[in-house]
């Protein structure tokens, strides 16, 4: 495990900035935290190394003082429950369960991002999630506010947001094979909407992983 750690955080940094200034060097001490909190969590077989290890990446690029983190890892078929929230103060694994892409992502699998208002398209990087509203289609929901320039920059301005949909579940995968999709939302199951805004509302982030 050691050893894939090594080789992946050194290209981490090739992520796009929100901000113009340089990014920081990635130092020995951030790897190794980043590698002790995977094991004490005990993600593996839950987490896929490589979603946390950029997410947690991007959470320090970011200077972002998250507690709890919720990565939706798109590199898996809608089919898994890819959405996984991590309390980082308890240092546990809070809840995983199903989120799907945009339309224009994809069908079974997400196979491309965009940033482009229209695409209704998923688009990768880091998210502030911000306080609940109640989407007039939707219901309630949460605010995303995309920190990447370039990559999600225009979640605000697509109205993409975090919400529940009657295609986000059980019988959906039964009869479809796959889950619905959305027009570039993270949509969850809508019975597990309130348990997210509650974890989530107004303070964590949201990290949208592809490959």
């Amino acid at each position: 495990m050691r050893a894939a750690w090594a080789l992946l955080f050194p290209l981490l940094w090739l992520l796009p900035s929100a901000a113009p200034a340089p990014l920081p060097v990635l130092d020995a001490g951030t790897i190794e935290s980043a590698k002790a909190l995977y094991e004490e969590i005990a993600l593996e077989g839950r987490v896929t190394e490589t979603a946390f290890a950029k997410a947690y990446a991007s959470v320090a690029r970011h200077g972002a003082e998250a507690r709890m983190l919720a990565i939706a890892d798109m590199s898996l078929p809608s089919t898994a429950k890819r959405l996984h929230v991590i309390d980082l103060e308890n240092k546990e694994l809070v809840m995983s369960t199903w989120v799907a892409h945009g339309q224009g992502s994809g069908e079974l699998m997400c196979t491309s991002f965009s940033n482009r208002e229209g695409s209704h398209a998923t688009s990768k990087g880091l998210y502030r999630v911000g306080t609940e509203i109640v989407s007039p289609k939707h219901g309630a929901a949460l605010l995303l506010h995309g920190l990447d320039r370039g990559l999600n920059c225009q979640a605000q301005s697509r109205e993409v947001i975090m919400h529940g949909a009657d295609y986000v579940s059980a019988d959906f995968i039964a009869q479809h094979g796959r889950l619905g999709r959305s027009w570039g939302c993270p949509a969850v199951s809508r019975a597990e909407m309130p348990r997210l805004i509650e974890l989530l509302a107004d303070g964590g982030y949201l990290y949208v992983h592809g490959r």
